[in-house]
């Protein structure tokens, strides 16, 4: 007989989580769902009330049995409703006959060292002079110059134009920004100027979300106000409210280097942190009975944790957190207790009932995750080394008391770091393989970084919540009584001095940290989905082992492991043979790709070098994907190792078999045809049609690289698909990948 209890809900969460990943990868084209569902419900309540009690135990697990097909058919048709796209008059259906729309400025406003970002919500389309309702949501950019202002929450805007579908990656392993929008219900972009649009009014989507984001500019610039440095203030606010848009780039990389992003990142730790906080100030109280005291604190703790969440953005991490810490609120003001396992497979249910989309949210998996891990395996971490017994025993009758009380101090302080250590390792095992597929990296320093770094980011976050607490207060204070009010500002201020210490302290440990350990970050590893999977079903089986203490399960370990190695093995001599011509699609660059097996020469062809970001960006992924043990970058043609020769103002390459004319500017008249198996015309090259084809016929493609400028390809595009030829432009297609012959 199946035993459902005592982890109900983690079956059933497991179920709703198939049912949404069903519909993901298979269930686009399947038909509405939604009668099925309620169909087979009814057949199931109908069953276990004619069953009753007395139903036998093969009954009994048929019917549980079902119970788990009606919750993986709920995974598909909440799956099939959430997906925005499905609607009649979604945006996708007008395609570019789009004149105007109207929307609604429906999210947070990025700001870019260039441009605004943010998503607005349309409600109304005009087409063929005619207005009609429709729904979707575009990502919006705008440029930030004198004539743009910082969009708000809740501004209406009429645009003119039909906004784009997003993009696909560009660049080989490029991270799919148009999958991700597109898990956001978000299936278009658009780069707006400012004589584009017109703002008609304001009509706030959600009042709650207006508040909150109102609530978080305020106490944004308390810390503005308070932490002067201006690297201080960017992790202050990224780590008490979740506002990262001052973090610099350098600082983000330093944090993912040594395994401590989480940190800048408001998520369960925040949430727990304030929970503990309310728990311990509430168990101060006097009379601590009845079921009206308990219901009062039940109450209060609710509305801090979900105000705070409020205020920071909802993520996924913090939903998380506040939802399974609401039923462990609730749990206990009723007086039922649940384990551990149950709330949180109760949490992410309700979540993704909530949000189907959020089972693909990569904080979401690390979150769920962590907490599971530490769940289960800090205790049994713990329980190998007993760190507190130890120093205990070193205590003798006849040492001195101060020897005594070392002994018993070191017993505390040890089984302390113990325990973080413990908790560290944990929380590392489960979320290895994500870390590995989405990051490409795993930090060998993450022990000494975090054993640190956690205690005194943990501290100084109650420091920053007390600064919010008291400058309210004061600031209370100062309207009745202004004077007062001056003179408790010193209050305040003492604080944030605090607080910039400690967020000092910890930034520079944490960079301390990269500087002195630089071999212990791994970098550019390549795990692809069926690897992942590979990876946990290892760890699971290792898991299962180190419990039953049964050989099977390790034979088990050891064939997925296997199997992992012949793949990562299999992929390599795959690779081995493989050569690929890649003209990369980087604006405004020309930059050309010599892939041989795992290994690659990027040319940059305008003797430019690239940024940094250009690099780890639109490079490196498509170098993770082919697990390249060597790239090197040159900067122009003679220092490249691909022969090249200048003819005029073009270069032929010839490279394993392969002649690849580059042309940046005219074409001289040939005295008889050539060949050439690719034409790449750089930075609006002046040639004609007839020219191409007089010099080398009309076989060959013709490449438009990131140099060229729109209106340039707009035009020789029709002229050259007129004449014969084939073109392509890497900026709307991304990236041109040919091989050479053999």
């Amino acid at each position: 007989m199946i035993q459902w209890a005592p982890y109900a809900f983690v079956r059933l969460t497991l179920a709703l989580a198939a049912g949404i990943l069903t519909y993901l990868y298979y269930g686009t084209s399947l038909p509405p769902l939604t009668g099925l569902v309620i169909g087979l419900s009814i057949l199931y309540a109908g069953l276990q009330l004619w069953a009753g009690r007395k139903a036998s135990p093969a009954l009994l697990d048929g019917l549980g049995l079902l119970a788990l097909g009606v919750v993986y058919l709920v995974g598909l048709a909440l799956t099939q409703q959430a997906t925005e796209s499905r609607a009649p008059n979604h945006l996708l259906r007008f395609g570019n006959r789009i004149e105007f729309y109207r929307a609604v400025v429906d999210d947070y406003t990025v700001i870019r060292p260039a441009t605004y970002a943010s998503t607005v919500r349309v409600s109304a389309v005009r087409v063929a002079g005619k207005w009609q309702a429709a729904v979707g949501s575009i990502r919006v950019s705008i440029p930030r110059d004198s004539g743009s202002t910082v969009p708000q929450y809740g501004d209406v805007w009429l645009v003119r134009g039909a906004p784009a579908p997003s993009k696909a990656p560009l660049n080989p392993g490029e991270f799919d920004y148009r999958r991700y929008l597109q898990y956001h219900q978000v299936y278009h972009q658009q780069f707006i100027h400012p004589d584009q649009y017109l703002k008609l009014g304001v009509d706030v989507p959600s009042q709650w979300t207006a508040l909150g984001m109102r609530a978080a500019r305020v106490l944004d610039g308390v810390f503005r106000q308070y932490v002067h440095a201006k690297r201080e203030y960017a992790l202050a606010s990224a780590l008490v409210l979740g506002i990262k848009d001052d973090v610099d780039q350098e600082t983000r990389q330093a944090y993912a280097n040594t395994g401590t992003t989480h940190i800048m990142a408001v998520s369960g730790l925040q949430v727990g942190l304030l929970f503990a906080a309310v728990t311990w100030l509430l168990s101060l109280l006097p009379g601590r009975r009845g079921p009206l005291f308990r219901f009062g604190t039940a109450g209060l703790g609710l509305a801090v944790i979900w105000s705070y969440a409020l205020l920071t953005g909802l993520s996924a991490s913090v939903l998380r957190a506040a939802v399974m810490f609401t039923f462990i609120i609730v749990g206990r003001a009723s007086g039922r207790q649940s384990n551990i396992f149950n709330t949180l497979a109760l949490a992410a249910f309700a979540l993704l009932c909530y949000n189907p989309f959020l089972l693909v949210d990569v904080g979401f998996q690390l979150s769920f995750l962590a907490v599971l891990s530490i769940v289960y395996l800090q205790p049994r971490i713990v329980a190998r080394l007993r760190v507190r017994e130890f120093f205990l025993d070193q205590q003798r009758p006849w040492q001195p008391k101060a020897v005594q009380k070392f002994w018993k101090a070191s017993s505390w302080f040890g089984d302390v770091v113990w325990q973080a250590t413990a908790l560290s390792l944990a929380a590392q095992v489960a979320t290895l393989p994500l870390s590995l597929h989405y990051f490409h990296q795993f930090p060998l320093s993450f022990l000494a970084s975090n054993l640190i770094a956690v205690p005194i980011s943990s501290a100084a976050v109650y420091v920053g919540l007390a600064l919010l607490v008291v400058k309210g207060l004061v600031a209370v204070v100062a309207l009745a009584l202004p004077a007062a009010g001056a003179w408790l500002n010193w209050l305040p201020q003492a604080i944030g001095f605090v607080f910039e210490w400690m967020i000092w302290f910890f930034n520079e440990y944490i960079f301390w940290v990269g500087q002195a350990m630089p071999g212990a970050l791994l970098k550019e590893i390549h795990l692809s989905a069926s690897q992942t999977w590979l990876l946990f079903a290892s760890i699971m089986a290792l898991l299962i082992f180190f419990e039953v203490r049964h050989l099977t399960w390790l034979g088990v370990v050891c064939a997925l492991a296997g199997v992992l190695a012949g793949s990562k093995v299999w992929a390599a001599r795959q690779l081995a043979d493989d050569r690929k011509l890649v003209v990369y699609s980087i604006p405004r660059r020309s930059v050309l790709g010599f892939w041989q097996g795992p290994a690659g020469d990027i040319v940059m062809a305008d003797s430019l070098p690239l940024s940094e970001t250009e690099r780890t960006y639109r490079i490196v992924p498509g170098s993770i994907q082919r697990e390249a043990r060597r790239v090197l970058y040159f900067q122009g043609w003679p220092q490249a190792p691909v022969p090249a020769r200048r003819l005029g103002q073009s270069t032929l390459l010839v490279w394993h078999g392969l002649r690849v004319l580059l042309i940046d500017g005219r074409l001289a008249a040939a005295r008889q045809p050539s060949r050439a198996d690719i034409i790449i015309l750089r930075r609006n090259a002046r040639v004609w049609p007839e020219q191409l084809a007089a010099a080398f016929g009309t076989a060959a493609p013709v490449v438009f690289d990131s140099s060229c400028k729109a209106w340039y390809v707009a035009r020789q595009d029709s002229i050259l698909r007129a004449a014969g030829f084939r073109t392509y432009d890497v900026t709307m297609r991304g990236a041109f990948i040919v091989a050479p012959r053999r």
